[in-house]
């Protein structure tokens, strides 16, 4: 068990929202300090405050770490710089201390000299907002990557989770907001992140991913050692040759190439399998010297519900084929809540302009980022609440999309999902207890 095993009690809760108010307040006072003993132009205002953002999230903790982690992929929302500075946090997180670190590997490995390591490198190799990678080897000679949970993680994101949970019972008092899922919402994701504490499941989840994807070329994963692996540490295959993942150093080809094996990978899981990495953020994703894409890390995966993978893949499938209406019906049949006064007609004419519209853009000019807000706007115009389980395939698609345009500005998403689709589609038996008719 990864939880803290004590209830949370309010002193706890009311103490870490007095932390959060107070690291908020003073890297805002900090900044305004700083730009008003300095004359600097707009531009290099906002340079500054784009730099001081990862430090605010870091000294904030994993939740907000992981926020910024996702939205340090939205090149095409947010100002280059702040996109840089906020990608420092996909592997550059602020480390422990040594000793720290140590205390945490003897806690679960005893004295030194019964270490099943005979080296082991303390200055990590990456650092995210859940652990620390290092370079150990082993007694048999092997060279592995041993990630540590950070010490004292799992009580301060339940917390945070708690607190993230009581503003989304809040929001029931904004009648605007009043039918808005939120709390569910929360619940699923907040869940989902505090599920990265879980090691013995990210290892489960790497051998089902090696497993799914495996017959995919140019993809690679570490295998995880479960002998040696505990609770607190993750001991796993050393992937060398690695750099980080930028289409700087490849020619147009291979980096269509890339795209299309991330892309192939991406759709295996969410219209196949139905386990989902949701975080193939740069600090997760690299690239050999080779071209080989390889996912080092296996904690934010989900399983999705069958019923998910299905209704999302058939959205997904009708968008791209730009049949609206039908979209407009799926996105009914999966909500969790519908205004009983909802104008269902009204919504289905909204739902059809959108995908006519998404359908008529050329390809490469498609962005998920765009369509998505626009959909989530019409839902809440009507009364149409998505169920908490459909943000899991959005989020991977959306971390995923602003990196993979960087590779290839041209990429076309929906024709590169077509094909598996269809293999979706065949594979679904038309029998089964609550399976949807996919178009022919």
């Amino acid at each position: 068990m990864t939880a803290p095993s004590a209830p949370i009690g309010s002193q706890q809760l009311a103490r870490r929202a007095g932390q959060i108010v107070l690291v908020l307040g003073r890297h805002l006072v900090r900044a305004g300090a700083a730009t008003a003993v300095r004359q600097v132009t707009p531009r290099r205002l906002r340079r500054g405050h784009a730099h001081a953002v990862p430090a605010l999230l870091a000294e904030l903790g994993p939740f907000f770490v992981k926020g910024g982690q996702l939205l340090s992929t939205r090149r095409d929302l947010l100002p280059p710089a702040l996109c840089r500075a906020l990608g420092g946090l996909t592997d550059r997180v602020p480390a422990p201390g040594r000793e720290e670190i140590r205390a945490i590997v003897e806690s679960v490995h005893g004295p030194e000299h019964d270490w099943p390591f005979t080296s082991v490198d303390w200055a990590p190799v990456a650092a995210g907002s859940i652990a620390t990678v290092h370079r150990a080897v082993l007694r048999d000679g092997r060279t592995v990557a041993l990630k540590i949970r950070r010490p004292g993680i799992a009580a301060t994101m339940a917390t945070d989770l708690r607190l993230a949970t009581a503003v989304a019972r809040c929001a029931r008092w904004v009648p605007s907001l009043r039918r808005v899922p939120a709390e569910e919402m929360v619940g699923q994701v907040g869940g989902a992140i505090l599920r990265q504490l879980d090691f013995a499941l990210e290892r489960r989840s790497l051998h089902v991913l090696r497993k799914n994807l495996a017959d995919l070329p140019g993809l690679r994963l570490p295998l995880p050692d479960d002998a040696l692996s505990t609770d607190e540490t993750v001991v796993m295959e050393f992937m060398t040759d690695l750099g980080r993942f930028r289409p700087d150093a490849l020619d147009p080809e291979a980096r269509r190439e890339v795209v299309r094996t991330v892309l192939q990978a991406v759709y295996r899981m969410l219209f196949l399998d139905g386990t989902v990495h949701c975080d193939l953020h740069p600090g997760n994703l690299y690239l050999t010297g080779q071209g080989e894409v390889v996912i080092l890390d296996g904690g934010f995966v989900v399983q999705l519900p069958d019923h998910v993978r299905r209704l999302f893949g058939e959205f997904f499938l009708n968008m791209a084929l730009g049949r609206g209406r039908r979209c407009a019906d799926i996105t009914i049949e999966s909500a969790a809540v519908v205004d009983p006064d909802c104008d269902v007609a009204g919504f289905r004419d909204r739902v059809e302009k959108l995908v006519a519209e998404a359908t008529l853009a050329v390809s490469k000019d498609f962005n998920l980022a765009e369509f998505a807000p626009k959909l989530f706007q019409a839902q809440r115009d009507f009364g149409v609440y998505a169920a908490a389980e459909f943000a899991f395939p959005l989020l991977s698609l959306l971390v995923l999309e602003g990196m993979v345009k960087e590779f290839d500005s041209d990429v076309d998403f929906q024709s590169e999902a077509i094909p598996v689709l269809f293999e979706a589609a065949s594979s679904t038996p038309a029998s089964l207890p609550g399976s949807t008719t996919w178009p022919a």
